[in-house]
C-alpha cells in the first residue's frame, strides 16, 4: 500500500496533523507521522517520535530543549528530518511527503523535501506560500499550496484546503508506488545538456534543442525566470550535465540592473567552475524585467528609456548603452574564470524578438557597447569568441551553437 509521510511539529500543529492523518487513511493510504517538534509536548502520538528525529542529527532532545534556542532547535530538527525521510525513502517506506506549517515548520519540512530525489512527490501547505518561496524550494520539485488562513485549527477555510492537500498527496503516493519514475540523474540513457530559454529567445533555443536531440542528447530547458537559472546552476554544479547551452542571460541583466527575475551573483559560474563544456550567448541582455508598470523604479524611467508591457505581470525596459557595457564586462569576467571549454556565440543582428532589426528594442549603439566590452574582457583569455551575422532566433544560429557544444563535449569525453 502507498505510504504518505507526514512531517511536522506536533506540539504546535498536532491537532491539524491528526486531522490530516484521518483524511489520508480514509483515502486508502498508509501514514507515517514524523514529529519534528521540540519545546511543547506532542498533541498526537507519532510513528517516528521527536527523540528519533533529533538522534538522526546526532543530538540529544533533552539537551536541545534545555538550551531554549528556537533557531538552533529548528535547524537541528530540520537536519534530523532530512536524514529521517531519506532513510524512509531508501527503505521503500515513503511514496509522498506532506507537511503543513508557518515559517518554522515550512523551513524544517522543505529542507527534508529538497533532499529527496526529483520525482518523489512533495507537497507543502504553508502560510508562507503567497510570497517569495525561493529559499524553501531551491532546485527541487516541491509543490507549494497556500493555506489561505494560518495553520491554527480546523475551520471552514482550513478544512477544504487541508482536505485537498491530503487527497492530492494520497493520489500522488498511489501513482508513485505503482509506477515509480526512473532516477532522473541515474546512469545510462542519453547525455544530458542544459539550455536556458525565455519567450523572446524561444525560436533560436528550439532550433538548438532539436539539433542536439538529433545528435543524441537529452536537453533540459530552464526558463530564465530567476528560479530557472538557479536550478540550472545548482544541477550543473553537481555534475549532472555533459554540457550547458546557455543562450539566454536575462537573469544576469536583472541581477545587475535591479530587475525582478535575477538569479543572484552565482549565475553563469557553475559550469565553468566544474569544467563542464559550455556554449554561451547573450540572449535577452537587451532588457530588464519587472512586474506591472508601477514596479519599475523611478530612476529607471524617463523619456529616453524604452518601456514595454510584456503582459499584465511583466514589464520590460531596454538596457542602455552604459548598462550594456557593464553587462559585457560582467559576462566576460565570469567566463574568464571557467576551467573547462567555453565559447561565446554572438548574434550581431539582435538578442531577442524585441531587439530584432526594426523591433521596438533594436538599438545598434547599445548592442555594440555590449559586444565591445565582451571582446575586450575576453581578449587574451582561453574563451572562444564566435560572431555570427544573424539574429539570435535565426535557426541557423541555434544549430551552429548546438554543433559547437557537441564538438566540445566530444573532444573532452575521452578524458572524462
Amino acid at each position: 500500500m502507498a505510504i504518505v509521510a507526514l512531517l511536522g511539529t506536533l506540539d504546535t500543529k498536532g491537532i491539524e496533523y491528526g486531522w490530516l492523518r484521518k483524511r489520508l487513511l480514509a483515502a486508502g493510504v498508509e501514514v507515517l507521522l514524523i514529529d519534528a517538534g521540540v519545546i511543547g509536548e506532542p498533541r498526537v502520538p507519532a510513528d517516528v517520535p521527536r527523540e528519533a528525529v533529533a538522534a538522526a542529527a546526532g543530538l540529544d532532545l533533552a539537551r536541545l530543549r534545555a538550551a531554549g534556542d528556537r533557531g538552533a532547535a529548528v535547524t537541528a530538527m530540520a537536519e534530523g528530518a532530512e536524514r529521517t525521510v531519506l532513510r524512509l525513502h531508501a527503505e521503500g517506506r515513503l511514496h509522498a511527503l506532506l507537511a503543513i506549517g508557518g515559517s518554522g515548520g515550512t523551513s524544517i519540512a522543505t529542507r527534508a523535501m529538497r533532499a529527496l530525489p526529483l520525482g518523489v512527490p512533495k507537497l507543502m501547505v504553508s502560510s508562507m506560500a503567497c510570497g517569495d518561496v525561493t529559499s524553501y524550494i531551491g532546485a527541487s520539485d516541491i509543490t507549494m499550496m497556500y493555506s489561505v488562513v494560518d495553520i491554527a485549527g480546523i475551520n471552514r477555510i482550513s478544512a477544504p484546503v487541508l482536505a485537498n492537500a491530503a487527497d492530492a498527496a494520497a493520489g500522488m503516493a498511489r501513482g508513485f508506488a505503482r509506477n515509480p519514475p526512473p532516477a532522473v540523474f541515474g546512469t545510462g540513457g542519453r547525455p544530458l545538456v542544459a539550455a536556458s530559454m525565455a519567450g523572446v529567445t524561444t525560436a533560436g533555443v528550439d532550433a538548438a534543442r532539436e539539433r542536439l536531440t538529433e545528435l543524441g542528447y537529452e536537453v533540459l530547458v530552464f526558463h530564465s525566470s530567476g528560479s530557472g537559472g538557479r536550478t540550472l546552476e545548482s544541477l550543473a554544479g553537481e555534475g549532472h550535465f555533459a554540457g550547458v547551452l546557455d543562450l539566454t542571460l536575462s537573469e544576469v541583466a536583472d541581477h545587475l540592473c535591479g530587475g525582478l527575475l535575477g538569479s543572484g551573483a552565482g549565475r553563469l559560474t557553475a559550469a565553468g567552475r566544474r569544467g563542464v563544456p559550455q556554449v554561451v550567448s547573450l540572449g535577452a541582455l537587451d532588457m530588464v524585467k519587472f512586474g506591472p508598470p508601477h514596479t519599475v523604479p523611478e530612476h529607471l524611467r524617463g523619456p529616453e528609456r524604452r518601456m514595454r508591457v510584456h503582459n499584465p505581470s511583466v514589464t520590460v525596459i531596454r538596457t542602455t548603452r552604459s548598462e550594456c557595457r557593464r553587462l559585457g564586462r560582467e559576462v566576460a569576467d565570469k567566463l574568464r574564470a571557467a576551467v573547462g571549454p567555453t565559447a561565446v556565440c554572438v548574434p550581431l543582428r539582435g538578442l531577442s524578438t524585441l531587439g530584432r532589426p526594426g523591433g521596438p528594442y533594436h538599438d545598434p549603439d547599445a548592442d555594440r557597447a555590449l559586444f565591445g566590452a565582451l571582446r575586450d574582457g575576453l581578449s587574451g583569455g582561453r574563451t572562444e569568441l564566435i560572431e555570427f551575422d544573424t539574429h539570435i532566433n535565426d535557426p541557423a544560429f541555434g544549430r551552429a551553437a548546438a554543433q559547437r557544444l557537441h564538438h566540445m563535449i566530444a573532444t573532452v569525453a575521452p578524458a572524462a
